[in-house]
């Protein structure tokens, strides 16, 4: 873990990028399994399994006894647990559905919005070295409260060619029947293109390593819309002297072992802190069954030391961070200059961990810098926003010699005629 103190301004940028990893092939690797997918379907997607995961599968869809059978390898207390962070996500995105009442832009011309959710949708969950049952309620219990009458879930295939019941178990709760046995850049070209099990949806959702973010950048190339683009995951903590050190240490460890292509970092005024969070951190890696993921995480992290908060906001919203940590004296203060970041943890007994699982905020965040300008998901996020506008005679008379004048303007003329012949009839009326 690198320790930057009171670094120049000229090298915020780049301490800024992210860690660079060898992606030479992706490309090509991806795009090769996109056609094979697309031409061959069902055929390509069993090949592919057998070749990436080891697993000969003998189907890809997970039935609905497979789902009963699965809630029973699941611990009531974990399913307790599960359903109040489906209570709390539920609350929390249910709250964003809003109407918007019309409006009177001019006499006679009203014009409104209406909120339509997009009928099919894809949701990714990856399998790696966790089963990332919280992404399934992020994605799915937005999805269902959206309305959205498809919901299609890929996810990879245990060592056992099985899915892990927790997941199964989670898809059940947040209402996601269609369930299929595929990971990867596969599994995003199943979705984006169709075969004759896995039917073609409208976007696609959800989190993966760097062939499954390649896949999903490229089928937008087919028109196809995806949630956002994604990178490794990161934190960023502002801290001072009031810190505590364990805590802030556990933020950063809590974020590292996600993967060895995870980054954290702490900014601070605080020289003492900075020393105590270094040793606090090494203290609690020795007892993380993931150390050695997090260890590597570590070695492309930093711990930095700043002149003032006001410089670590500065510089946190240069680096737009996934997730931002303010445990300041006054973190309220702080929190109204953010600019740029995923989702923001307000105090010190705000974890990330909490948004990762259960506060009701929805975890699927912009990665690599994309929070300057990319939202989390949120229920919008499965959403279309279509207009009306409505003109009466009485609107058409007030705004057509606008219109008019306009067109005219452009030198298109058909449009201009669209309005005269309207306020001719009314005129001849």
């Amino acid at each position: 873990m690198k320790i930057i103190r009171h670094p120049g301004r000229e090298t915020w940028a780049s301490l800024c990028n992210r860690p660079q990893y060898d992606r030479s092939g992706l490309e090509d690797t991806v795009a090769g399994i996109l056609h094979r997918v697309k031409t061959e379907g069902d055929r390509a997607l069993f090949q592919f399994s057998e070749k990436f995961d080891g697993i000969p599968l003998k189907k890809i869809r997970i039935t609905n006894s497979d789902i009963s059978r699965a809630v029973e390898f699941v611990p009531e207390d974990l399913r307790n647990a599960i359903g109040i962070a489906r209570d709390n996500i539920e609350k929390f995105h249910r709250s964003q559905i809003k109407s918007e009442a019309p409006i009177e832009t001019t006499k006679g011309v009203r014009c409104w919005r209406k909120s339509v959710p997009i009928e099919k949708v894809g949701l990714y969950i990856p399998g790696g070295t966790a089963p990332l049952f919280s992404t399934v309620l992020m994605l799915g219990i937005p999805a269902k409260i959206a309305g959205c009458s498809k919901r299609i879930l890929c996810t990879p295939p245990g060592i056992n060619g099985n899915v892990n019941p927790v997941i199964l178990y989670a898809a059940f709760i947040a209402g996601v029947e269609d369930i299929f046995t595929i990971g990867g850049a596969q599994a995003i070209a199943a979705m984006a293109y169709g075969t004759e099990s896995v039917p073609k949806v409208n976007k696609i959702f959800g989190p993966g390593n760097q062939y499954v973010t390649k896949a999903k950048e490229m089928v937008q190339l087919d028109g196809l819309h995806i949630d956002m683009p994604a990178g490794p995951s990161e934190v960023l903590v502002i801290a001072d002297k009031d810190a505590d050190p364990s805590f802030v240490a556990a933020d950063l460890l809590s974020q590292a072992e996600h993967g060895t292509d995870s980054q954290v970092i702490m900014v601070t005024d605080s020289a003492g802190l900075l020393d105590n969070v270094k040793d606090e951190t090494f203290s609690q890696l020795k007892y993380l069954p993931r150390s050695d993921i997090a260890s590597k995480s570590l070695e492309n992290s930093f711990l930095i030391l700043l002149n003032s908060l006001p410089e670590c906001m500065e510089f946190s919203n240069l680096y737009a961070p996934e997730h931002l940590i303010i445990s300041t004296t006054d973190p309220l203060l702080l929190a109204e200059r953010v600019t740029n970041a995923g989702s923001v943890f307000i105090g010190k007994y705000s974890c990330e961990s909490a948004g990762d699982y259960a506060s009701g905020t929805n975890h699927t965040l912009p990665t690599y810098g994309y929070a300057r300008s990319f939202s989390g998901v949120s229920t919008e996020s499965f959403m279309k926003k279509i207009t009306f506008q409505e003109l009466s005679p009485e609107g058409i008379r007030n705004l057509g010699p606008v219109i008019e004048k306009l067109a005219e303007a452009e030198q298109l003329t058909g449009h201009k005629n669209a309005v005269t012949l309207r306020l001719k009839s009314l005129e001849n009326a």
